[in-house]
């Protein structure tokens, strides 16, 4: 028996509603040519309310529509992909995105719509009540070399401030709204994944890029994906996953050639490095193919070793005051039994974290993660780690230490059993021995016998082959279910919930090397990490946590010089501006004035320098001072020889009035002047001037080059090749981060931390 009321489907709405501006008539019109009173069933009619059979067919049958394929009929339940597989063209963009959004609604809601608590593993928190507002920074920490060089030419007195909250910040929706291929770069934990999952529900529900339709990837999951598929194709991605929400290939084809798809890539620096060249290509390809699309990749900072063409970059800022407050005040709001618990404890937290005997708390609290595992510390026991590797074993603790009181489930009771140094030796076990192999994804199988492995070094175990891998299993599904440190990625397939977790436990699992030969094996083998961006975080922790560093950093410097004595000209570059320092009557260490010429030579970048001697922040002295501006005006001139502006020019000039800052000697004075006689006169108009840059510029450069050598490197010449330029960048960044080493609270007993300073770039 026919159904006595009909209401219209999805696509049925919008096709009715086209229909009906095209007629011109108002509702209340319609509803007299069908003979109705009023307008109620019209109103029902178009936003897809049940309404009388007779008046829905009579309502199609004015608009000149079938009213079969306006109908929501169960018969007709077939799919979209179906409907329209050998028609694409039957629905417009702006239809297919309106049916193709309401049916992944669900499924982005569900990926992104909570992020785990580090307090609470059973409760998940959800995104839009713990979300904080991100800043990004205007400029990457590695180009501010020109602000600098900038405030300290122009004689500005005040001491200067080279932390993120000294660079130019704009909220990342500003930067996302203005930049459609964009690369968020961001320290562990800087909230980089949340804000894409932010920026995945904003544009389901409309609120961001109401035009697109969101995707949202985790890159390690993909590359898993396409390995089994042995298919590393984004297109095939996204086939195989909207499939389940009956949408066709050739309608996501057409989504995506009409620029109606946000892609989101989250982890670029958790891609395995023996599939980076595919998917970093199948990236850039994906990108220039459907150029209309935006697209906005997340990467660590330290993983950053590709660059995609035509992407703007930037770098996720610290949190500022006012966001930790945010992000505190939301969190213990979210995480609490009622509001005026949640709002008193988050008052406290705020109190107690701007005493001063927590100011090594307050300079951890910059990124969520780490904000997020102290409010978990504060919430339980009312106190504050000092130190990041404290920070992660406090959290690390309390989740342990939770899941111990609760009851758990019958079958884990062998892990109950387990005491907690055995359960975080056992997870170190497990981080270590993946990480050392580059794993961040373990088979089931091989888990269950890393996790036998261990059970069999244990006494009382239970040795019989079967009961041992039902222990071992039970055990992966207890760490999984009540930690939440281990997630099931797909089927059969771990990881640890956040590459944090695995970088801490691994370097837990080398400080607590059983024998001194052991330890000083694997600190060997850490130190010769030193150049792998993916592992600093785990040399950074192991510093930190051993009782006696001195070996490990003995080890980081001699695996820097090494590396420099595979490069003939490194020591021979090191040497001169080791005698340049030496030869200087200077009020700074000597490393950090070595730091400030390697940067003039290299990359420009003060930052060695300034951590070195926090002193060069303020006025520099007047030898720095003066090879800095001659650096910068040789920087500006070599800019002229590319496409040379009245604008450049002007600026060019005003570099080379170094005579009324700076003390010359009479010969740099003349040598100087014969120079800019040589110039063309501003009053020559600016095509001769032009023409001048064009013709004879490159010569006039190297007399330029040759003047600053002779009067100031006592005539010695460094021109370095890009691929030297890139081995130099090495060293310089290795240095730095040996340098972050010494500053980790890191405890040295044969040595001091300003003896270690005053090795570096020597």
């Amino acid at each position: 028996m026919a159904k006595r009321s009909l209401k219209a489907s999805p696509t049925g709405i919008i096709q009715a509603k086209r229909a009906f501006e095209l007629t011109g008539w108002t509702q209340e019109y319609l509803a007299a040519e069908v003979g109705l009173s009023t307008r109620q069933s019209v109103w029902k009619f178009f936003t897809g309310k049940p309404v009388e059979r007779h008046i829905f067919i009579d309502l199609c049958f004015q608009l000149d529509l079938e009213w079969e394929d306006i109908a929501d009929l169960p018969q007709k339940s077939k799919s979209l992909s179906s409907h329209t597989a050998n028609n694409t063209t039957s629905l417009n963009s702006e239809d297919l995105l309106t049916i193709a959004r309401d049916r992944i609604q669900g499924q982005i809601q569900a990926q992104c719509s909570t992020v785990q608590s580090f307090f609470e593993y059973a409760q998940p928190l959800k995104l839009d009540a713990i979300y904080t507002n991100l800043n990004l920074l205007t400029h990457l920490t590695s180009q501010r070399w020109l602000e600098v060089s900038d405030l300290q030419n122009n004689n500005h007195s005040e001491r200067l401030d080279f932390s993120h909250n000294n660079s130019q910040s704009i909220s990342a929706i500003s930067a996302v709204n203005n930049h459609d291929k964009l690369v968020l770069l961001g320290k562990p934990g800087a909230g980089k994944t949340t804000f894409l999952q932010y920026l995945a529900l904003q544009c389901i529900q409309g609120k961001f890029k109401p035009d697109c339709l969101p995707v949202f990837i985790f890159l390690r999951t993909f590359v898993h994906q396409c390995k089994e598929n042995n298919n590393f194709s984004i297109i095939n991605y996204l086939q195989n996953l909207w499939a389940n929400y009956d949408l066709a290939p050739e309608q996501i084809v057409n989504l995506l050639q009409q620029g109606k798809v946000l892609i989101l890539l989250d982890g670029l620096d958790e891609i395995p490095q023996n599939y980076e060249v595919e998917i970093l290509s199948e990236i850039q390809q994906f990108s220039e193919v459907y150029y209309q699309n935006p697209i906005i990749i997340t990467c660590r900072l330290a993983g950053q070793q590709y660059r995609f063409n035509g992407f703007t970059y930037l770098e996720v800022a610290d949190f500022n005051q006012e966001q930790v407050a945010t992000f505190a005040q939301k969190w213990f709001m979210a995480t609490a039994n009622n509001p005026e618990t949640g709002a008193t404890k988050s008052q406290q937290f705020l109190e107690q974290l701007r005493r001063k005997e927590n100011l090594p708390i307050r300079e951890l609290v910059t990124t969520p993660i780490l904000l997020n595992l102290i409010c978990s510390v504060f919430q339980e026991r009312l106190s504050f780690p000092t130190k990041r590797a404290r920070l992660y074993q406090e959290g690390l603790d309390i989740l342990l230490l939770r899941w111990d009181r609760s009851r758990g489930i019958e079958r884990d009771i062998i892990y109950q059993n387990l005491s907690l140094p055995d359960k975080i030796k056992l997870l170190s076990h497990i981080a270590a021995y993946n990480f050392q192999k580059g794993n961040f994804f373990f088979e089931k199988q091989e888990f269950i016998q890393t996790i036998s492995d261990y059970l069999l070094t244990l006494p009382d175990t239970n040795r019989d082959p079967e009961t041992l891998r039902l222990d071992s299993e039970a055990i992966l599904k207890a760490i999984e279910v009540q930690h939440g440190l281990l997630v099931e990625r797909a089927r059969g397939v771990y990881s640890f919930s956040h590459l944090t977790f695995q970088e801490y436990l691994t370097s837990r699992k080398i400080v607590s090397s059983s024998t001194r030969e052991e330890l000083h094996q694997n600190l060997q083998y850490l130190a010769s990490k030193i150049f792998n961006p993916q592992w600093c975080e785990v040399i950074l922790l192991t510093v930190s946590e051993l009782p006696n560093a001195d070996y490990l950093i003995q080890q980081l410097k001699i695996e820097i010089d090494s590396f420099i004595q595979k490069e003939s000209y490194l020591p021979e570059f090191l040497q001169f501006i080791d005698t340049k320092a030496n030869s200087l009557s200077l009020p700074y260490k000597s490393a950090a004035v070595r730091a400030f010429y390697f940067s003039l030579f290299h990359n420009r970048d003060l930052n060695l320098a300034i951590t070195l001697d926090g002193r060069l922040a303020n006025n520099l002295d007047n030898e720095l001072a003066l090879d800095l501006a001659l650096e910068r005006a040789f920087a500006m001139a070599e800019t002229l020889m590319t496409n040379p502006t009245i604008q450049q020019i002007i600026n060019f000039s005003f570099s080379l009035d170094l005579e009324s800052s700076f003390s010359l000697s009479s010969k740099m004075k003349q040598a100087l002047s014969n120079l800019k006689q040589k110039l063309p006169e501003p009053t020559e108009g600016k095509e001769k001037i032009l023409a001048w840059w064009n013709i004879e510029g490159k010569d006039w450069l190297v007399l330029l080059r040759r003047m600053i050598n002779d009067f100031r490197y006592e005539g010695t010449q460094w021109d370095f090749t890009i691929p030297q330029q890139k081995i130099l960048q090495q060293y310089y960044v290795a240095n730095q981060f040996f340098l972050e080493c010494l500053h980790s609270n890191c405890k040295l007993l044969n040595t001091t931390t300003e003896e270690q300073e005053k090795l570096i770039l020597k």
